[in-house]
Order: structure tokens, then C-alpha cells, then sequence
């Protein structure tokens, strides 16, 4: 039986493998849909990235996958991902926002997302591609704020690039050794940690941010 979701993402090291064997060169294919539904939907921050990403270099370095294959899979997975994620942010996150939020949504905020974006979008964009969680909302808030597209994809692609090539070439060269091997589980379980914390600290700010709002008064 194969390994279910939750499986995958806590024992990615142990699940990867078999899903080669069964799938042999669709695992490819497979890579690339959970990138990009890790990169692409605001609401698949939960899906493996860095781990991910890791394992599968390793599995290159044991000639279990090839290693331009991942790298096409991954970066297109992840440029590809972000742009729709982006997408969805401009054309249907900010009316959604709206028509739900009217009271909270207001024409300011919207104004200081698109500043900040302005301002430093390229580096939170890049910088993002290296944060779980934050990786898988950063391209819907820069469709929000109406970042320009030319300099989103940029570093999208920029971004997407340099994240693929380090974390594979990573495991590529590490991830055999047996020290890495016999705690990888724990890195695992530490980079859902740290995925679980980023989460808190996201909540914490916008629950900060929407207290600290002045009230809304009726007219």
C-alpha cells in the first residue's frame, strides 16, 4: 500500500524510495505536482519542501533518481507554482479579501501592501523561497499588492533557481553520509518545527496587527 500524505511528510526518508520503485520515471511528475501545490496554493503550506527537495538529492547521490531530471522538476515546480500563486492573489485573492473583509480590507492597507512590495519585494520574495510557510504565502500577498509582474518573476525565477540547485545539491553531498542518514528523521521533525513556529508567529502578527487597528465606526 502506498504511503499516505502525512506519511510522506513525516517519514519523507523512508517513503521516497518505494515511490520511486513503483513509479519509476512518473516520480518525476510526482515531485514536481507536490512543489507545486507547496508553492502554488495558499492553502498547502503543509506539503514537503526543504525535506523534500533534500531526500531527493540524496536519492540522486544513491542512482535512484537522476539529477538533471530533479533539477527540472523542482524548478519548474517551483517557478510555476509561485506565478500561479501570484495570480490568484491579484485577480481573485484581493476581490475575494474584499467582498468578505470590506471593513478590514480598506484601500489603505492595500496601499501599504503595495509599498512594501514596492519597496522590497524582490528580496522577500527571494528570501521567502527559503522559509516554509512563508515560501507559500509571499507570491499570493505580492499578486495582492499588484507587485509589477516583470520584477515578481525575476525573482521568482531567480529565487526558484538558487532554492532548487542548494537544497538538492545538499542532500546530493550529504545526505549519504551516515551521520545525516541516522538523524534525518530529527531534521525532519525539526523543519516541521519550524514550519509549526512560523505559523504561530504569522497568527500572533496578524492578530497583533488587527488589534492595534483602530474600530470601525458606522456611519
Amino acid at each position: 500500500m502506498l504511503p499516505t500524505l502525512l506519511d510522506i511528510i513525516i517519514h519523507i526518508d523512508e517513503n521516497l524510495a518505494p515511490i520511486i520503485q513503483q513509479y519509476g520515471i512518473w516520480t518525476y511528475l510526482i515531485l514536481f505536482i507536490i512543489i507545486f501545490f507547496e508553492t502554488g496554493l495558499v492553502i498547502t503550506p503543509f506539503l514537503p519542501g526543504d525535506s523534500l527537495l533534500f531526500v531527493a538529492g540524496a536519492c540522486a547521490a544513491s542512482g535512484l533518481l537522476e539529477l538533471h531530471w530533479l533539477f527540472a522538476a523542482f524548478i519548474l515546480g517551483a517557478i510555476i507554482g509561485d506565478t500561479v500563486n501570484y495570480w490568484i492573489g491579484n485577480y481573485i485573492g484581493l476581490k475575494v479579501l474584499q467582498c468578505r473583509f470590506p471593513t478590514i480590507l480598506k484601500k489603505e492597507y492595500i496601499d501599504e501592501t503595495y509599498g512594501f512590495y514596492e519597496k522590497y519585494g524582490g528580496l522577500a520574495i527571494f528570501v521567502a523561497r527559503f522559509v516554509p510557510v512563508i515560501r507559500t504565502f509571499a507570491p499570493f500577498l505580492a499578486g495582492v499588492g499588484s507587485m509589477e509582474y516583470r520584477r515578481f518573476l525575476f525573482y521568482n525565477i531567480f529565487g526558484g533557481i538558487v532554492w532548487s540547485l542548494s537544497i538538492v545539491f545538499a542532500g546530493y553531498f550529504f545526505g549519504t553520509l551516515p551521520i545525516v542518514q541516522e538523524n534525518l528523521n530529527l531534521l525532519i521533525y525539526l523543519v516541521i518545527l519550524v514550519t509549526l513556529a512560523t505559523i504561530v508567529v504569522i497568527i500572533a502578527g496578524i492578530v497583533s496587527s488587527y488589534r492595534k487597528r483602530p474600530p470601525v465606526c458606522p456611519p
